[in-house]
């Protein structure tokens, strides 16, 4: 009998990567493709949707081949995608229609404090569970709408169809069962509105956005179509946002369970449970509904985090980026140096783009090492402060933080936010999160396992806990010398 494998796509930013599970969620074979971003114009940041689709298909190709597997063998796929970048394409013809504004993009900006007049305008954030700015899908739409010839003329034909990379994905390389995503990535599009469970009409009619072109709003666990490999249908059955992904993929379940994603920027993910909270300054969204139950979580950023790892690298303070661990791990402490790595602003809990990054407390005596720690405490304090947030507005308590992604991989690192946030930070072996969350769900709408409690865990024996070793008068004059450095650089 032929084994039966789960497919897991994750299309991200930076690249596309596919991971073939078997029941009991071993990785059988793994592909990644990167992908390069256009910037036609200062500020303008855009992805071609033929080149995402190829990333997709040659990373699937690798994925089978190191498996030495069959596409026959598969028996079901998930797919997890980024959010607010927006893809565009003809109904009829299936061809794409210019390229994808990225959640980089600058261009949207005015059109942001345009919205601002509008009569509703102060519900945006807590109707969308989160403040649509220029980085928003809608807000991308609504200026093709305006500027974008090809894109209106097919709205008002009827034929335009936008999505997510992940309905991209699925129209290129297979056939979907009908024009749909699930509640986290629709949410994603900025259109839709996580307590009601429905797209914000008003919204969408302010924005001028031609209805019949959004995607259905469906559950996660879903049969959205079927992928084209060789003479194999492989059926779709859960799609899901990345960051939404990550907390899945990290078991990640139960009210309070926390996760942090360290890549470009940093992510802070917290289960929430079956209600949504009351809306504060951290995004609120749909993660997920299995079987009718809805899963809300909490979502917070670090603005910059790998970014600011390669701007050191750029001014000469490291080479590589392998080398910050090594570099903060020769002085014991900072020496009262404060970094804060606000490049393009601050996230929760202040909220203020406004504020640029900023040094403070150097001396003659500053070496590059005092430095790089800094930026390492940094990112310990803003943990600290998201899940103090977290905590006040949601009543929640955080026990536990999981973690992967770049700077995850750094010991120094972990260890200084389990000592600044006071929580234990738990790195797993397998980092693949996002991929393995697409395919534990697909694998649960295919009947490999029959719900979350039998699903395979992530946490092997193999995982490494970093536990907090500061007293609590030590982490209080980091996280005070911290806080004044945030009041000097916000407003």
């Amino acid at each position: 009998m032929a084994e039966r494998l789960i497919l897991g796509i994750d299309q991200g930013g930076s690249g596309s990567r596919a991971v073939l599970y078997d029941h009991h969620g071993h990785i059988r074979g793994y592909g990644y493709r990167t992908l390069r971003r256009q910037h036609p114009q200062p500020g303008w940041v855009e992805q071609r949707p033929g080149a995402v689709a190829r990333s997709v298909r040659e990373s699937l190709d690798d994925a089978l081949a190191r498996a030495e597997c069959r596409p026959e063998e598969i028996v079901a796929c998930g797919i997890t995608s980024q959010r607010d970048t927006v893809f565009a394409w003809d109904a009829q013809t299936g061809a794409a229609i210019g390229n994808a504004i990225t959640w980089q993009d600058l261009r949207t900006l005015d059109l942001v404090h345009e919205v601002n007049s509008w009569p509703l305008a102060a519900q945006r954030r807590a109707r969308l569970g989160q403040f649509p700015g220029s980085y928003s899908g809608a807000m991308h739409m609504a200026w093709r709408m305006r500027h974008d010839e090809p894109f209106r003329r097919a709205a008002q034909r009827g034929r335009l169809r936008v999505s997510l990379a992940a309905g991209w994905v699925l129209r290129a390389l297979g056939e979907p069962a009908e024009h749909a995503l699930d509640y986290s990535l629709l949410q994603g599009m900025s259109v839709f509105d996580p307590r009601r469970r429905a797209l914000w009409d008003e919204w969408i009619t302010a924005l001028d956005l031609p209805p019949a072109a959004l995607p259905a709003p469906r559950p996660t666990i879903h049969h959205f179509g079927d992928l084209h490999l060789g003479t194999a249908q492989v059926p779709v059955l859960a799609l899901i946002a990345d960051q939404q992904a990550a907390l899945f993929g990290y078991d990640c379940r139960s009210r309070g369970m926390a996760a942090g994603t360290h890549g470009t920027a940093s992510f802070i993910n917290i289960v929430a449970g079956s209600q949504a909270p009351a809306q504060g300054v951290c995004k609120t969204y749909l993660a997920w509904e299995i079987a009718g139950v809805p899963t809300y979580s909490l979502e917070a950023d670090m603005t910059v985090t790998g970014a600011a790892v390669r701007w050191l690298q750029q001014i000469g303070i490291i080479r590589r980026p392998q080398d910050l661990d090594v570099l903060a791990g020769q002085v014991p402490h900072s020496d009262g140096v404060v970094f804060v790595p606000a490049f393009t602003g601050l996230g929760v809990p202040s909220e203020d783009r406004s504020a640029r990054g900023s040094l403070f407390g150097m001396t003659l005596g500053t070496s590059a090492g005092h430095i790089a720690r800094a930026f390492l405490e940094s990112i310990g304090c803003q943990l600290h402060d998201i899940l103090d947030t977290v905590e006040r507005e949601a009543d929640l308590s955080i026990h536990e933080l999981r973690v992967g992604g770049g700077l995850a991989n750094s010991d120094l690192a972990c260890q200084i936010q389990a000592d600044l946030a006071g929580v234990p930070v738990v790195r797993a072996r397998d980092t693949e999160t996002t991929a393995r969350a697409a395919a534990l769900l697909a694998g649960i709408g295919a009947g490999i396992w029959p719900d979350t409690q039998v699903l395979p865990s992530l946490l092997d024996g193999h995982e490494r806990v970093f536990e907090p070793r500061l007293n609590a008068e030590e982490r209080a004059e980091i996280l005070g010398r911290w806080h004044v450095a945030i009041n000097r650089v916000t407003g």
